[in-house]
């Protein structure tokens, strides 16, 4: 498409240079003070720099900084270098994982890390472009961040808060998730970055988002580069007149404008902005899930867990028995199968009329609205799983609980 109207851009060098300024001095006052912040600012060496930023931005990937915060700190203190945890076992780092979320994360970061032991020897790429180029894991945004924070390259980061922080203040509407949008957003961060402050111009650029340009009931007053926002301007002067302002597009079919079939909503405010595409809805899946238990030769009760294959959905983590059922299956039919299962794995003369039905548990992956059909099976004896199938072991409730298990997993015990 050609290029958009100017009002969409960062053009005038005065404005990006105030822009810059007083977003700059709202970040060096209200930065929150956070573990990996800490680490980047006092550690001297750039390559452990680098590593502590790179855990920080996986693991922040797709989860809140509160629920981060304590899986980092852990994490930081087991494999304090990018050489350690290339020494780690991948069910030492499911283990630590276990309840984030998304493992892929924790298992492209462990391959990444081995990749710059053994053939970058021990050196992690210091420009965007490489890091995106060869490590497993990283994508744009990631590098971007790694790059300018730890190395002090000039290059901009979009990641979801800066979508939202430049939709508003240039009044780009359209769908914020599509290729066009997201190339141009790309463009205006990397001419917005602070040349002799990157990685603080762009960390202050996603503050901004987390605390201050909300989702839902943005602080305007206290943003610090309210001036510069059309959105705000747009509230505040109310619906755009039939003769456009000069800051207002207006031009027919601009790529970045809202569509015309979605007219400004006065009573949103700023929070027209963004817009983004209908969200698809999660597939709906049940599994029916067995909890096997007995008695320990200490009288402990322990259960049987076994280890999910090494791709897909949750690879290589632990879980009870599970069995993934047709949809509209009977309850009858369900226990059925599931006893078919537990027999093919146990080699146990499995009754389906032995299977106590527990309950169901619903658990919420970002794809799939996921209901567990628990069942419970009290054995007399030890099982020997078919060396063929699936790893398995026995644990107490105790070792459940460090093993390397899903969240729902929990919610089923």
């Amino acid at each position: 498409p050609p290029p958009p109207p100017a009002p969409h851009l960062f053009s005038d060098p005065a404005e990006i240079g105030a822009l810059r300024e007083n977003l700059l001095a709202w970040y060096d006052r209200c930065k929150r003070d956070l573990p990996w912040r800490t680490l980047a600012a006092t550690e001297p060496d750039a390559d452990r720099r680098a590593y502590a930023v790179w855990v920080s931005e996986i693991m922040l990937q797709q989860t809140q900084v509160a629920t981060v915060i304590d899986y980092y700190n852990r994490w930081m203190q087991k494999w304090p270098t990018l050489q350690a945890l290339a020494q780690a076992s991948l069910e030492e780092v499911n283990e630590l994982w276990a309840g984030l979320g998304y493992y892929s994360r924790g298992k492209r970061l462990q391959e990444a890390a081995k990749k710059v032991v053994s053939e970058l020897a021990g050196q992690m790429p210091r420009t965007a472009e490489d890091l995106q180029k060869l490590l497993p894991g990283v994508g744009r945004y990631t590098a971007g961040a790694i790059a300018s924070i730890s190395y002090g390259q000039a290059t901009g980061v979009v990641d979801g808060n800066v979508i939202r922080v430049l939709c508003r203040l240039r009044c780009i509407g359209a769908d914020s998730s599509s290729p066009a949008v997201i190339d141009r957003l790309w463009d205006m961060a990397n001419r917005l970055v602070d040349r002799s402050r990157p990685g603080d111009f762009n960390q202050a650029l996603m503050e901004l988002g987390a605390t201050v340009c909300v989702p839902k009931a943005p602080l305007c007053g206290e943003c610090p580069v309210k001036q510069h926002c059309r959105a705000r301007r747009r509230k505040l002067l109310g619906k755009p007149t039939p003769v456009p302002d000069v800051e207002d597009c207006g031009v027919e079919g601009c790529p970045l404008c809202p569509p015309a079939t979605e007219p400004w909503d006065s009573s949103l405010g700023v929070t027209n902005f963004p817009r983004k595409a209908a969200k698809k809805q999660p597939r709906a899946e049940r599994t029916a899930t067995c909890v096997l238990e007995r008695r320990g030769c200490h009288g402990a009760l322990e259960y049987l867990i076994v280890q999910r294959p090494s791709s897909g959905l949750l690879a290589g983590l632990w879980e009870f028995p599970s069995l993934q059922l047709a949809q509209d299956l009977q309850e009858e039919k369900q226990r059925e199968v599931l006893a078919d299962h537990l027999r093919v794995w146990t080699g146990w003369p499995v009754a389906a009329g032995g299977l106590q039905f527990i309950g169901e548990v619903i658990h919420i992956f970002s794809h799939i609205h996921q209901t567990y059909v628990v069942y419970s099976l009290h054995l007399d004896g030890d099982v020997t799983m078919d060396p063929t199938l699936s790893p398995s072991r026995w644990v107490t409730e105790e070792e459940f609980h460090t093993s390397a298990v899903s969240t729902a997993m929990k919610k089923v015990l």
